[in-house]
């Protein structure tokens, strides 16, 4: 495999002792499959990171442990590594933990490895269940401060939330969908990928409060633990169409939006506002050929700037406390996209 790192980088990027990598690097037997996956994705990481790895200043390793959608956690991931050369003199490190469908305790066992070989911080994106509670004051009670991101774990011991205020989200997004429907008769569809996510609960309790004041009249129809995931939420929004036929919108909180596109053409009907959140690369193509009627988009780079900043507190190697701040939140229509995104 080469060495094109120390050994010893490879082995905190890795999370493995520097004797098991010199046994995957010298092709040595005893070593397990997942060992040799680990160093491999190491030296991925550090070379992607390799703009960090020549500054100097003091080190600091951090893990970005997300349950989520490939689509959003890759980036999630790009916004992070592009960030990173920016926060001189500090130099970060990031090791990434990015799963679709882990269940809470498998992302408990994630965070307890953490814990176990020592990080400078964790930057997480989970559900609001009480054993990832836990496991994340485990973390901070060891000295490893988390910052969560995008939904948030509030009776955790977490150092500050960083991302939209969700619950003013939910009624802008229905703001947004009494205004343009109008007095167009017809009912909405809200999609989740998982209540256990605070953020997206709090996204649905502001939409639900706020449709009641704009268009009491309209019936919500909701599509609950869909995963956010193209093949679960097909057949969930066929289902619902058929079920429904006054289904004339959609408030996409979960994602997942080319299958609910998908499930209207293929019954021939018309969506008539579609609101969405995140500037992804599928929604960036929905909103360009008009299947999306808006984003509701928070900007990922300046997230993700404030959260390493927010560690770097917890450490004191940035005058202040670390604090929550919500994202701004920009309503992105097809004809103001950003030209720049992660």
């Amino acid at each position: 495999m080469g060495r094109p790192f120390r050994i010893r980088d490879i082995a905190v990027q890795a999370g493995l002792s520097e004797t098991t990598v010199d046994r995957v690097l010298n092709g040595r037997a005893g070593v397990s499959v997942r060992a040799r996956r680990q160093v491999e994705q190491a030296i991925v990481d550090l070379e992607r990171q390799q703009s960090q790895i020549r500054l100097g200043g003091r080190t600091f390793v951090i893990d970005l442990v997300m349950q989520a959608p490939a689509r959003f956690s890759s980036a999630v991931r790009a916004a992070l590594e592009a960030e990173l050369p920016g926060l001189r003199p500090a130099m970060i490190r990031a090791r990434f933990d990015l799963t679709e469908t882990a269940t809470a305790l498998e992302l408990v066992s994630a965070l307890d490895r953490i814990r176990r070989r020592g990080s400078h911080g964790v930057v997480l994106k989970a559900p609001d269940v009480p054993s990832i509670v836990a496991a994340v004051d485990r973390l901070v009670a060891a000295g490893i401060p988390v910052v969560t991101l995008v939904t948030d774990l509030p009776t955790s011991r977490r150092s500050a939330y960083v991302g939209i205020d969700n619950r003013a989200a939910g009624t802008t997004a229905a703001y947004l969908i009494s205004q343009w429907l109008g007095p167009r008769p017809g009912n909405v569809l809200v999609t989740l990928s998982r209540e256990s996510f605070r953020g997206e609960e709090e996204r649905e309790m502001g939409f639900r409060t706020a449709m009641r004041r704009f268009a009491p009249s309209r019936r919500l129809v909701e599509l609950p633990e869909t995963e956010g995931l193209d093949e679960t939420m097909h057949a969930l929004a066929l289902s619902a169409l058929n079920a429904d036929p006054a289904l004339v919108a959609v408030y996409s909180i979960g994602g997942a939006n080319q299958a609910i596109v998908n499930a209207f053409t293929t019954l021939g009907r018309d969506c008539a506002v579609f609101i969405a959140h995140d500037l992804d690369a599928d929604n960036t193509r929905l909103l360009a050929s008009g299947h999306l009627s808006a984003v509701l988009h928070h900007d990922l780079p300046t997230d993700l700037r404030r959260t390493c900043q927010a560690i770097l507190q917890s450490h004191s190697a940035l005058p202040g406390a670390p604090h929550s701040l919500p994202s701004a939140i920009q309503i992105v229509t097809p004809h103001n996209v950003p030209t720049h995104l992660p």
